[in-house]
């Protein structure tokens, strides 16, 4: 089996397996505008670590048929309760390289990834109010104890 080299965005070189290059939208593309390719595809936005977990993800996957579907229409699937039990696992990362992947799933152009880390987060956010989800991500809150107050009685149910 062959595979593709590319290059991280922390210079160093992995091999990604012919088998799962289909996954990878834009290596994909690519490998089918060139006949070869002999240096490494350099991937700015994707470090080695982040690279080798979407790779294990594409490994598990590769005979799986992921459906596209049209995100403007009403029956396309919003659920975040359908994640298998891998896939669970296999997003129990430290929270920096869960954004990793879900950045690298967007640059890559794996749909698949990137919907299976947006459920992820959204399971995490699941019956949170703002003040968790601030807390859980590390976000710092702009608005003054006055404007928080305002903002709470304006949308009290």
């Amino acid at each position: 089996m062959s595979s593709i080299k590319v290059s991280t965005s922390d210079n160093q070189v992995i091999e990604v397996p012919q088998e799962i290059i289909k996954q990878i939208k834009i290596i994909d593309n690519l490998v089918q505008l060139k006949d070869t390719i002999d240096e490494p595809i350099p991937l700015n936005n994707v470090d080695a670590r982040t690279m080798n977990k979407v790779i294990e993800y594409c490994v598990h996957h590769k005979d799986d048929v992921y459906e596209e579907y049209d995100e403007t229409e009403d029956n396309s699937p919003k659920r975040s309760d359908d994640i298998d039990e891998w896939d669970a696992r296999f997003m129990q990362v430290d929270q920096d390289l869960l954004f990793s992947i879900l950045l690298a799933s967007n640059y890559l152009d794996m749909r698949s990834l990137l919907d299976l880390g947006c459920k992820t987060v959204a399971n995490m956010m699941r019956n949170k109010d703002a003040e968790q989800i601030r807390e859980m991500f590390k976000i710092n809150g702009d608005f003054t104890e006055e404007e928080k107050l305002y903002i709470e009685k304006e949308n009290k149910f």
